[in-house]
């Protein structure tokens, strides 16, 4: 077994009842690396961490870790850690003893006890905090309580079911620096459930993206950014104006289009609205949203197309709701659709 092959999944499919939630998934995770399970509720990315944390029976298939298939191996005896959303914190209890509760269950010796617990209350910046009450603590510095008390149990695996959906914005921010930080200082595979691009792009080191139980693309958060395979990742991850090809044009509510220079055999292509054109170019639309976001301004334009999304600098003219004005999707900068559907 590689470290490549470090957790793998084969031919999983999981249900509940008669109902398929994930069909025959296959997945392989490296040590030591954070992966993020992303996509739309009901997509079947908490289903699968579920079964990987010995939570749910597959229907078929297996789960290995680390050279061993424990498909049918019980959630404690995994050595498989799971952060649950809402912390699970208890709050009689110190962060000192909320940490080391799962240690004192495995009748852990007193000294090596005490040394996991305050290097894992260390590890997350809250050694002053040891002797106070989750209540007496913030949303964020009770997500590091429940971060540290998975962390002492030195699981193969960390799981970690929407770990920033508790949070504000600002906290937010400053937990995805943590957990990675974390992360990186301690090796442990993680894998983590979210519905937030952000969140996925800032943190991971690959992406996979889930749709309707099945994979619907692996890769890098550039690759997922910059180069989506199918106009659902496109949507996704911010492309809004999406276009199916047939012949090499642009299908649309009226007619097929023809677009200016040679066109890839694909699918579908796509554009952000910052790859739109605008002022120049062939087409024509109409001014029917405008808005102000700091750096840029975002327009909505009418057109024989669709709506079209474009941004543009802010230090720009602006455009009055509408005005006429022309413009571009250059094929050049488009992203290119393997499918469509």
């Amino acid at each position: 077994m590689s470290d490549a092959n470090f957790l793998t999944l084969e031919n999983l499919t999981l249900a509940y009842g008669d109902t398929v939630a994930v069909k025959d998934l296959n997945l392989t995770i490296g040590k030591g690396e954070l992966v993020a399970f992303l996509g739309p509720s009901g997509c079947g990315k908490t289903t699968t961490m579920r079964a990987i944390a010995g939570l749910l029976s597959p229907a078929s298939g297996h789960v290995k870790l680390d050279g061993a298939d424990i498909t049918r191996v019980s959630a404690n005896k995994r050595n498989v850690g799971l952060m649950f959303q809402s912390y699970a914190l208890f709050p009689h209890l110190s962060v000192y003893e909320n940490v080391a509760f799962g240690l004192r269950l495995k009748k852990t010796p007193a000294a090596e006890l005490d040394k996991r617990v305050k290097a894992g209350i260390t590890s997350v910046g809250l050694t002053d905090y040891a002797d106070r009450k989750p209540g007496e603590l913030s949303g964020g510095q009770q997500q590091r309580v429940a971060l540290a008390r998975s962390m002492v149990m030195e699981p193969k695996v960390l799981l970690l079911d929407e770990p920033l959906s508790n949070l504000d914005a600002r906290l937010r921010l400053d937990m995805r620096s943590e957990l990675q930080r974390v992360q990186k200082e301690t090796g442990v595979t993680m894998i983590f459930v979210t519905h937030d691009q952000g969140e996925a792009l800032s943190l991971a080191d690959r992406i996979v993206v889930m749709k309707r139980g099945a994979i619907e693309q692996i890769g890098s958060p550039e690759d997922i950014y910059n180069r989506p395979t199918s106009a659902f990742v496109a949507d996704f991850v911010g492309f809004e104006n999406i276009f199916e090809l047939s012949d090499g044009r642009l299908k649309t509510p009226k007619g097929p289009v023809e677009l200016s220079g040679p066109v890839p055999i694909a699918a579908g292509l796509a554009w952000r609205p910052r790859m739109v054109t605008l002022g120049s170019g062939p087409f024509q639309g109409t001014v029917r949203g405008a808005s102000f976001a700091g750096n840029s301004r975002e327009y909505l334009l009418d057109t024989p197309l669709g709506p079209i999304k474009a941004e543009v600098d802010a230090a720009l003219p602006s455009h009055e709701l509408g005005a006429e004005l022309a413009f571009d999707l250059p094929v050049g900068a488009a992203a290119q659709l393997r499918t469509f559907g």
